[in-house]
């Protein structure tokens, strides 16, 4: 069926919640996407689903819609414990945001608890929250859920707590997939009770998912929602209504080029992607001074996004049956990567020839940091976690953080000085010329903040000066005690020396008396002398 509006919510097949009715008007959901239309009546009559449909066509509300109605009937209500339904998704940025959409809805049905368990904090977090409140519905990423089911030592039964479970969604099963989480969903169905209602949302249809498929669906439903004018949804991932282009230049012009970009099409709503939640703090800092009458949103959850995937992130725009464009920004080595996705991720993109008339804004955002040590702070932290994320890329043949030119890198996040970090550890960057300047100078505009600044270097100061004093002192010590045991030293030498001497004249002395007896002897010998003269002079040689 083609993507077009299909009704509106009040003429749907069956029956919806006064609560829900009012919240999608709440919300401006009039009208029904295809996908929503199909799978919402077959998920309330107790049907596995296995939906195919493209990013942006509304699958989201496609099982919110029926989790909260599932649940709202049973006729057992849930007890503190037990969970009613499980949503698995690739990626921390997409469960968060399919949290926060049945969090609107939840505001409407305080009887129901939901949680997220996601990576990238403490997982005894989760099992305390899971042990003081539990939740009726959960929404989880598959390392972290998979976590969860083997932590009853800490005393969580999440395995017993989803024997009441109703309904399993996996959103986005083919990136599931693709990310390599084949295992962990194997380990997490295992877990699951049989008589429950699955739904399985993708963008496509492979080998590998139709085996998830049979795993872990009992007979489903197939729906698939073609895109108007497309013969086989398998050759598109993305809305019909949505033109990818990419455009190439250097890493240190890239900034240059998104402003430039951003300055000409002011007048229209623009979502920026960048890699890592610093980059979106930091460069949206910028943003709100370069681009003028613009109202900037850094958006970014405390999350940090490892993992780009423009196929996803793209989809963002040309939403439920709107016109969008994309555009992705590529470093001359990363070109290879329109390839990738035009054969493997069936997204192909068209080149946009750089923007004429780019200002070169770096020099103000350099000076932005040279005023503020907030800024000077937040660049450094973004290109540590730009570096960092490049070097974990899921696509990591075309994106090698070893062939990174990081001195362009770092002119184009306007550094005043490379920051030390180990990818840059025993390297020498000759292209990239520090401000001369002693960043230590630089000063936050927040007066309070600054205040405990300087209050802290004062510390530091105090301490390090009792360091020094303290060594200092010990120096002194070891001198005395050395200069001591050298004048010891030097007396132990003369006495032995003195000892020495004694022993060589005694030692003369006893000769010269054998020469003398020996010379008496040759004398008796040749009769020169009696023997009574021999002993007198014998004799008297030895009394003397």
């Amino acid at each position: 069926m083609e993507n077009t509006t299909d009704g509106t919510w009040d003429t749907m097949a069956v029956e919806l919640n006064d609560n829900i009715l009012e919240t999608l008007r709440e919300l401006k959901f009039t009208h029904m996407t295809p996908v929503q239309a199909a799978c919402i009546p077959l998920f309330m009559r107790n049907k596995d689903v296995a939906a195919e449909a493209v990013t942006g066509s509304g699958k989201t509300l496609a099982f919110v819609i029926p989790i909260l109605e599932v649940l709202l009937r049973r006729e057992e209500k849930l007890k503190k414990m037990q969970v009613g339904a499980l949503v698995v998704t690739p990626t921390r940025e997409l469960a968060v945001q399919i949290n926060e959409v049945i969090g609107r809805f939840l505001q409407k049905f305080p009887q129901f608890t939901q949680m997220l368990m996601i990576g990238g904090n403490n997982p005894m977090e989760d099992v305390e929250k899971f042990k003081e409140r539990g939740a009726h519905i959960v929404v989880a990423t598959p390392g972290r859920l998979e976590d969860m089911f083997r932590r009853k030592g800490d005393g969580v039964d999440l395995a017993g707590s989803v024997k009441s479970l109703d309904v399993l969604v996996l959103d986005e099963a083919d990136r599931l997939l693709d990310m390599g989480f084949e295992n962990s969903l194997n380990a997490i169905l295992s877990f699951l009770p049989k008589q429950r209602r699955t739904g399985l949302f993708s963008a496509t249809q492979t080998q590998e998912l139709e085996k998830l498929v049979r795993a872990g669906l009992r007979n489903p439903v197939r729906i698939v929602v073609k895109e108007k004018g497309t013969a086989d949804s398998a050759t598109v991932r993305t809305p019909a209504r949505l033109c990818n282009y990419y455009t190439v230049c250097r890493a240190e012009d890239k900034f240059n080029q998104l402003v430039a970009f951003l300055r000409q099409h002011k007048h229209q709503k623009q979502l920026v992607f960048f890699s890592t939640c610093a980059c979106v703090e930091y460069f949206g800092r910028a943003l709100e001074i370069l681009v003028k009458k613009v109202r900037v949103h850094c958006i970014h959850g405390k999350i940090l996004f490892l993992i780009f995937a423009f196929v996803h992130r793209c989809g963002r725009t040309a939403r439920i049956g709107n016109h969008g464009n994309a555009l992705v920004f590529l470093l001359p080595m990363e070109e290879s990567y329109v390839n990738f996705l035009s054969i493997n991720q069936k997204c192909p993109l068209r080149k946009m020839p750089a923007v004429n008339d780019v200002v070169d804004v770096l020099p103000k955002v350099k000076a932005l940091a040279q005023a503020d040590r907030a800024v000077f702070e937040k660049g450094m932290k973004a290109f540590v976690s730009y570096v960092q994320a490049y070097a974990k890329h899921e696509c990591s043949l075309i994106f090698r953080v070893k062939d990174l030119d990081f001195s362009s890198v770092a002119r184009g996040f306007a550094l005043l000085r490379l920051p030390k970090m180990p990818e840059l550890r025993g390297k020498s960057f000759p292209d990239f010329q520090p401000v001369a300047l002693d960043t230590d100078t630089i000063r936050y505009k927040d007066k309070q903040r600054e205040k405990l600044r300087q209050k802290t270097l004062a510390e530091l100061k105090l301490r390090q000066q009792d360091d020094d004093k303290t060594r200092t002192k010990k120096a002194v010590g070891n001198h005395a005690w050395s200069k001591q045991k050298a004048k010891k030293n030097r007396r132990k030498k003369n006495a032995a020396k003195r000892k020495r001497a004694q022993c060589s004249d005694d030692d003369d002395q006893d000769i010269e008396e054998l020469m003398k007896d020996t010379r008496l002897l040759k004398k008796l010998k040749k009769g020169q002398i009696c023997e009574g003269d021999f002993e007198r002079q014998i004799t008297g040689g030895a009394n003397h």
